[in-house]
């Protein structure tokens, strides 16, 4: 028992570890792009 409780402590720390440093080193800024158009206004 106390070693599957290593073994999941262990992964648990491991997996912390991969998402912080997927956070700090991947980019994951989306795309951008302007997109205009055009508006008619009925004013009376």
């Amino acid at each position: 028992m106390g070693r599957i409780l290593k073994l999941l402590l262990i992964l648990i720390v491991l997996g912390f570890i991969g998402l912080v440093g997927f956070a700090y080193l991947a980019d994951l800024t989306p795309e951008r792009q302007l997109i205009t158009e055009p508006a008619t206004l009925d004013v009376d």
